[in-house]
């Protein structure tokens, strides 16, 4: 057993747990609130203390811990270990040396990743991307994440900023992103843009199954709720997973031109949607993709689900160690 901690800090949650980074085996998970707003030394405070419920509950001891891992859901400076940006995580972010932060808190070595680099680390050694040696990988959900395996390795680029797929342009004119550009896939194939298309579809009066679900409030409308309305034939539900879909064919054609992988593996709450997103992906695909054989490019969706970030993040741990993985 090669024991490491995973953290994995969302928006709403944080989990950890003790992950066996030689098998993928979970043990010991925990979840509390993340409760972000009441700043970063409290986000600290609790994330140390869960990080030692983890181990206390493993049966291991500290000693016999390796380290920590920490995914982010941001923009992480990997060379200073310091968080640059938390676009979904409540209140006022400024950069902090989390890294050295969190390290002192809990005694053993920590180091930091964005959370969807864990989560295409993790799917790479244990899930859907396994056995390829090169890879993308999209994770969309309320925003849209990205990472790159490219022969055999974690592609990190500059200080850890390689992999924002999520924010390909997709509309040279289009709608601000939080990232400060215009017109990012986020914008158009992410959870809350399913759902704002959802609501115009009710507030127009379209004859559609979403106002029925919803019962006419449109606080009850959801991507889940829009999904369902798609799953059930609503024409119109069902067209805005269709335009989804193309919005993200289009950055993965980019993505498949650029790196040439063996497969894309697409995760995320979204990607729930299935065939429903898959379909128009795969055909835009066909449509754009010339100088590369896309036809050799297995689009799937990821296996490890929830799972993922804690186990990827444990991973970059062992990897940060010198003693294994990249």
């Amino acid at each position: 057993m090669n024991p490491h901690v995973g953290v994995d800090l969302g928006g709403t949650s944080l989990r950890a747990a003790v992950i066996d980074t030689d098998t993928g085996a979970i043990h010991a998970v925990r979840r509390t609130a993340t409760d972000a707003g009441h700043g970063e030394l409290e986000l600290l405070t609790r994330m140390a203390a869960l990080v030692d419920a983890v181990i206390v509950d493993s049966g291991l001891t500290r000693r016999e811990i390796n380290g920590v891992g920490v995914g982010i859901p941001g923009l992480v400076d990997l060379d200073r270990g310091v968080v640059l940006l938390l676009p979904n995580v409540p209140g006022d972010w400024p950069a902090i040396a989390f890294q050295h932060e969190l390290q002192q808190c809990v005694g053993l070595p920590v180091c930091l990743l964005n959370d969807v680099r864990c989560i295409t680390l993790a799917e790479w050694t244990f899930g859907a991307g396994r056995g390829v040696d090169t890879l993308a990988c999209y994770a969309v959900g309320t925003g849209i994440g990205g990472g790159v395996i490219v022969n055999g390795r974690l592609h990190l680029g500059i200080s850890g900023s390689a992999g924002e797929l999520g924010h390909h342009i997709v509309e040279p004119n289009g709608l601000p992103c939080k990232c400060g550009g215009r017109g990012c896939l986020e914008m158009y194939a992410a959870g809350p843009a399913i759902r704002a298309q959802g609501v115009t579809a009710v507030v127009r009066g379209w004859p559609t199954r979403i106002a029925a679900l919803a019962a006419g409030d449109l606080n009850r409308v959801t991507t889940e709720l829009v999904l369902q309305a798609a799953r059930e034939g609503d024409p119109y539900a069902r067209a805005i997973f269709e335009q989804a879909g193309v919005y993200l064919g289009l950055a993965i054609a980019n993505t498949l031109l650029t790196i040439s992988p063996r497969k894309v593996v697409i995760g995320g709450g979204v990607a729930a949607a299935g065939d429903l997103l898959l379909d128009p992906v795969r055909r835009t695909l066909r449509e754009r993709v010339f100088l590369m054989p896309a036809d050799r490019v297995e689009i799937a969706l990821a296996e490890l689900g929830p799972d993922a970030g804690i186990v990827g993040a444990a991973l970059w741990s062992l990897a940060q160690s010198g003693v294994g993985l990249l």
